[in-house]
């Protein structure tokens, strides 16, 4: 059962092997350039390789896939706050970080209308949003 304190979710493939071996690869470069001094600077020019190819992965991984989820996630709140109130979301959605709506998303429906509500008029953070949650809506199709 999903719920605030078990929300963050791991892709395996990516935080338990390919980064590990990254790192791994950066601390034995790191490692045999000041062991052996012959070829100090091709073991540094691999480690910096270790850290672009690292780096890179990680925020094109994260980039596109986070654009396209950040897209979903508002059509899908807005669909969700006009089928239970019959409102438009449009018309609060300004006055609306997406990180508010994103934790809004989390909220059973009972508690939606409501939990929009209250953040709009009193500015709740992203982290007091998810916090007041009663009743939680996991959502495990998540980047």
């Amino acid at each position: 059962m999903q719920d605030y304190e078990n929300h963050i979710r791991f892709y395996p493939p990516h935080h338990f092997v390919f980064y590990p071996v990254v790192i791994a690869g950066f601390v034995v470069c790191v490692t045999k350039a000041f062991g052996e001094s012959a070829n100090f600077w091709l073991w540094i020019f691999l480690a910096v390789l270790f850290v672009i190819i690292g780096w890179l992965s990680f925020m094109l991984r994260q980039h596109y896939a986070l654009i396209l989820q950040n897209r979903v996630v508002m059509l899908e709140m807005k669909f969700r706050y006009f089928v239970l109130t019959g409102k438009r979301l449009d018309l609060l959605a300004d006055r609306l970080s997406f990180g508010q709506i994103a934790a809004l998303r989390f909220a059973s429906d009972a508690e939606l209308p409501a939990l929009v509500e209250r953040a709009v008029l009193t500015g709740l953070s992203p982290d007091e949003i998810k916090k007041s949650i009663k009743e939680w809506l996991p959502d495990h199709n998540r980047v």
